[in-house]
């Protein structure tokens, strides 16, 4: 999908963007990437606030960042997040984020069942 932008499609800007991580970093948002895309198979790769995202049915589905000294997952979405507090103890949290390091990655089965309900909530707005 392209974002609009005239330096390409919005993977090519994920690819790039991942290209210049450090190695354990890539990595980590390679994987995780390919989960996200695996879970919602419909989404379109984005690109949301200058992070690699995935938008379904034109609307944000989740994001994902790599800073210096950590890596960060958004779900977009604080009611998604709070029925998973227990299953995210030990990642740093706020309202809208999950951070994590790359030696301690979200679990793919949890990152799969955050993007299922996200997409069944953007399913039952549009009800």
């Amino acid at each position: 999908m392209s974002d609009g932008s005239p330096s390409g499609s919005a993977s090519d800007r994920v690819d790039s963007i991942l290209a210049g991580l450090p190695a354990d970093q890539r990595v980590a948002m390679q994987a995780l990437r390919e989960t996200i895309a695996a879970a919602a198979p419909d989404a379109e790769e984005a690109i949301s606030y200058a992070a690699p995202a995935f938008r379904y049915r034109g609307r944000p589905l989740v994001a994902y960042a790599a800073a210096k000294a950590h890596c960060s997952f958004f779900p977009m979405s604080p009611a998604i997040l709070d029925g998973h507090r227990d299953a995210l103890a030990g990642y740093v949290m706020s309202k809208g984020t999950i951070r994590f390091v790359p030696a301690r990655p979200i679990p793919a089965e949890l990152v799969t069942a955050i993007v299922r309900q996200r997409r069944e909530e953007i399913d039952a707005d549009r009800r």
